[in-house]
């Protein structure tokens, strides 16, 4: 995969470990958070932004 693939919302959750749901909402409330890319009516993220932000902010223990 390139770094320009681009992830559904279910497999963007699945890559940071968290809901479906936090996605929407990280996307809506969260400064930084990347903003998906639409396709018709489905939502793309690009891995590398997902990626840059999770290193930014590591999972809680």
């Amino acid at each position: 995969m390139s770094d320009d693939s681009l992830l559904t919302t279910d497999r963007a959750a699945e890559r940071l470990g968290v809901k479906v749901e936090s996605v929407y909402t990280f996307a809506r409330r969260l400064d930084g958070f990347p903003q998906p890319t639409r396709i018709g009516r489905t939502l793309l993220w690009r891995i590398h932004e997902l990626d840059a932000w999770r290193a930014q902010h590591p999972k809680r223990r």
